[in-house]
């Protein structure tokens, strides 16, 4: 009889995780449903620009030295945090000086409005260097359901302003204020449940163990987000800002809920697998676990958009809820090639994931420009159909090859 010998403690990880991610999503359906109703569609396309611009600088501070930290032996553990500390401090300001640079060259630019909520969403930088090595270590000591909480917190606190504002206030603001009135819950949050202070006495770890592992590990991440982000500045920039206003509510709703399940399993597989002797088979077993968990609510999502898009969005919606069935068909394969890219990771082989990746962002992008002029129903059906190949035709290859030597990261 088959049998899923997953990890032990994961599959209650995954659903702390999973939990607090559907309520994160639950409490995002509201945003929703609140600014489909108060804003038009060239407000949120305006906003949208700005959280996508913000969201690819963003994607810089995952730069690989939280799983440094992760995956350290303990001898070398109380040194790797101590550079980390340094690293994420000077990285996080330098984001946000970069951001807000942004922001005036864009207000200069003669878009004002975009410029500011631009810089405004660079404040968030400022409270995440005190927070993140004691979010690595709670990761690594097995904590996944305190960091999973005070991550849904976060997200639903944000949200439920969101919604007070965009009924108060009809503005792109009411999107963006919230990220930042809600990072100090995160570093309050993350700071006791993991306190955290650095040793004295304690020499500190070299900082090119942390270059090597983490550049690809960062340009992975900056291209993903690219990838997420780019079609939509795409249709932007060929369609208009009430296109990109449809386009990213359907993006939305197709993906994000699958979106947020992917992201608790890649999050929790991670020390799973850097603790794991046979990191394949944990990888294997744990994938089939999780696609038994989200297939049925992916095509349950994609076959019930014509019901619900209305329902929730308003009547002036229903049109756009093909497009909403067919981006949902896109999460499955995405939670395939996210279990294995933190599995290559594992094995220190981020270069690999980062060639994927980037072959997969230029061909979305290629896509989205290809089609563009056939509107956004043939935008969305290329989007899945490329993902779906490049992503699990790159896991088969990687999980069938037996050419490359299992390493542990250290």
């Amino acid at each position: 009889m088959f049998a899923l010998n997953v990890p032990s403690g994961f599959a209650a990880q995954l659903a702390a995780y999973g939990a607090s991610e559907a309520a994160a999503k639950a409490s995002r359906l509201f945003v929703v449903v609140a600014v489909a109703r108060t804003l038009d569609a060239e407000m949120i396309g305006l906003a949208a620009a700005a959280l996508g611009a913000g969201d690819i600088l963003k994607s810089l501070t995952e730069n690989g030295v939280g799983q440094r930290l992760i995956s350290a032996p303990e001898k070398d553990l109380e040194a790797r945090a101590q550079t980390a500390r340094r690293i994420f401090s000077v990285w996080c300001l330098g984001l946000c000086a970069l951001q807000m640079a942004i922001g005036a060259l864009a207000y200069l630019a003669g878009a004002p409005l975009l410029g500011g909520l631009i810089a405004l969403l660079a404040l968030e930088y400022l409270f995440m260097p005190a927070g993140l090595v004691e979010a690595a270590l709670a990761m690594r000591h097995g904590k996944m359901r305190g960091v999973a909480a005070i991550s849904g917190a976060q997200v639903v606190g944000a949200n439920a302003l969101t919604i007070v504002l965009a009924l108060l206030w009809a503005s792109p603001l009411a999107l963006v204020l919230p990220r930042v009135l809600a990072a100090p819950i995160w570093l309050i949050a993350m700071r006791r449940l993991h306190p955290w202070h650095p040793a004295p006495g304690t020499s500190h770890a070299p900082l090119r163990p942390f270059f090597e592992f983490g550049w690809p590990v960062l340009g992975t991440e900056l291209v993903k987000t690219c990838r997420l982000q780019a079609d939509k500045l795409v249709v932007g920039a060929l369609l208009g800002a009430e296109a990109l206003g449809i386009y990213y509510m359907a993006f939305n709703a197709g993906l994000g809920l699958a979106a947020s399940f992917t992201q608790a399993f890649s999050v929790v597989l991670f020390p799973h697998l850097c603790a794991s002797g046979n990191r394949r088979v944990v990888l294997r077993q744990s994938l089939v676990m999780a696609a038994l968990l989200l297939s049925p609510v992916i095509f349950a999502q994609a076959l019930l958009a014509p019901l619900y898009v209305p329902f929730l969005l308003g009547p002036d919606w229903a049109a756009q809820a093909h497009i909403v069935s067919i981006l949902c068909l896109a999460a499955l394969p995405a939670l395939v090639w996210s279990g294995v890219a933190g599995w290559l990771r594992s094995e220190n082989r981020p270069r690999a994931e980062l060639a994927i990746s980037c072959a997969l962002a230029a061909a979305l992008i290629v896509n989205s420009m290809a089609l563009a002029p056939f509107g956004l129903t043939a935008i969305a059906t290329g989007y899945t159909l490329i993902s779906t190949v490049i992503m699990l035709g790159a896991a088969f290859v990687l999980l069938s090859s037996r050419s490359a030597p299992e390493g542990a990261l250290a």
